[in-house]
């Protein structure tokens, strides 16, 4: 269960506190809001078939927003330029996945999740379960990390722990590294390991060095005390109101729910099954604009990528349709991959498509999901009377709790769709949520004309799925 808390801030005398750093500017002189981060899972991810996403990158879009002020992210390396970047007064504060500092020329702001640094290692290795273990061996860190600073610091005590800053890379990338490489172990952040898990499933939790540790924003001790509140003010708003809650279920809470050997079969049929039906999803992407790895994830929870699937109701395929909807989208077989994909991209398309204006992205997708496994009718059933149980119906955060009633007779009875298995549907998209990561980070995005655009400079990246974030 991951906890949150509320950083309680220092006296004044010490956030003016601004020894030879130069201060930033202030909240009143600023016409945009600059922060420094980092590209990794839990803060900040850009590439050319996406928007700027991530954990950080929203939360920090949102305080923007509160302030009236539009953010530039700066993208540094590692939290050691953070450090010096903030201290030479270049940014109003770093957003990368921070901890308390003991520097005294920063100060920390509010805090929004809690975590701890652990040893991952490989499944094959021996398994290291006390500091002891870990001398004689080399430990992967990355090179201007806190993990580097944690294991200097456990070097004092183990002088023969072997460290190993590696530079150049990213925390999957290591994390990746261990896991296709026996006798080696890094460490790294455990929400960052919680992610990269279900990417290598060859990688075990081993041993958590110090205890669970708040997450900050680090603002420089010159800061502007009006930013510093704030930013106070700004977490304190969105946890009290639930924001902060749905933001992390965005981010992270699907990410424990497939088993090991779940996720092994799966990465195991991404290298056997999908290359033959690769180019179907594919077409499908061309034809409806999703990218076509949230297609073949929803595909693999339907049918785990077999043409033939059937089910006790009469549901068949690749992506397992009713006949009334293979009839109206002219599949001839439902049994034939192409036409199964091709009919349910665009039925899952017109699913989205059809839900009302208010519904945001990513939560317009997850409640297509859910409407592709239950109906439109239950869906909309259960958006009916949310509002009567203090629910948002625009949130799929809020709806994966409503719609479990609809198994209930005090709520189906009030609804003409009726009675349905509505928690089947909740853990249907949030299964297909993690394949989509998965999927994401083993295959490239789709990108049919960038070649034939770029010589204007101008390469074209197809439309996958509006605003979701992972």
């Amino acid at each position: 269960m991951r906890r949150f808390i509320l950083f309680g801030f220092l006296p004044l005398s010490l956030l003016l506190f601004a020894c030879s750093e130069q201060r930033p500017p202030s909240l009143r002189e600023s016409q945009e809001l600059i922060v420094l981060t980092r590209e990794g899972p839990t803060t900040f991810a850009h590439d050319d078939s996406s928007p700027p996403a991530g954990f950080e990158h929203d939360l920090v879009q949102l305080f923007a927003e509160e302030l009236a002020l539009p953010a530039r992210f700066v993208v540094v390396r590692n939290d050691k330029q953070i450090t010096k970047k903030l201290k030479a007064g270049k940014a109003h504060f770093g957003a990368a996945w921070l901890t308390t500092p003991s520097d005294p020329g920063l100060v920390a702001g509010p805090s929004y999740f809690m975590s701890s640094n652990v040893i991952a290692q490989n499944e094959d290795t021996l398994p290291i379960e006390t500091p002891d273990d870990l001398v004689g061996k080399p430990v992967q860190v990355l090179a201007g990390s806190r993990q580097a600073g944690v294991l200097r610091e456990l070097q004092k005590r183990f002088p023969d722990i072997q460290i190993s800053e590696r530079k150049g890379t990213t925390e999957l990338g290591l994390l990746q590294r261990i896991a296709v490489q026996r006798g080696e172990s890094a460490l790294v952040d455990s929400a960052v390991l919680d992610i990269a898990s279900n990417f290598y499933p060859e990688l075990r939790y081993a041993l958590t060095l110090g205890t669970d540790t708040p997450i900050v924003w680090v603002f420089p001790a010159a800061a502007d005390p009006e930013l510093l509140q704030r930013a106070g003010s700004f977490i304190e708003r969105i946890r009290a109101d639930g924001t902060l809650a749905r933001l992390t279920d965005r981010y992270f809470g699907h990410v424990e729910r497939l088993k090991q050997a779940d996720i092994v079969t799966f990465v195991e049929r991404i290298r056997t099954v999908l290359p033959q039906y690769r180019v179907h999803f594919q077409a499908a992407q061309a034809t409806t604009g999703i990218d076509w790895r949230l297609l073949a994830a929803l595909a693999y929870q339907e049918s785990h990528w077999d043409p033939l699937a059937t089910s006790p109701t009469g549901v068949r395929g690749m992506m397992m349709l009713t006949e009334d909807t293979a009839d109206r989208l002219r599949v001839s077989n439902r049994l034939d991959a192409q036409q199964s994909i091709r009919a349910g991209s665009q039925y899952f398309s017109d699913l989205r498509d059809n839900l009302p204006a208010s519904v945001p992205e990513p939560d317009r997708t997850w409640m297509a999901i859910a409407a592709y496994n239950l109906g439109m009718g239950h869906l909309n059933g259960a958006r009916h009377f949310a509002p009567g149980l203090k629910k948002d119906p625009d949130s799929w955060y809020e709806m994966k709790t409503v719609l479990p009633l609809l198994a209930r007779p005090e709520y189906y009875q009030r609804l003409k769709s009726g009675k349905a298995r509505g928690g089947e549907a909740v853990i249907t998209a949030e299964n297909v949520r993690m394949y989509y990561d998965i999927l994401s980070r083993h295959e490239a995005p789709y990108r049919p004309f960038a070649e034939s655009r770029m010589g204007n400079g101008t390469p074209e990246t197809a439309r996958s799925g509006p605003g979701i974030r992972r």
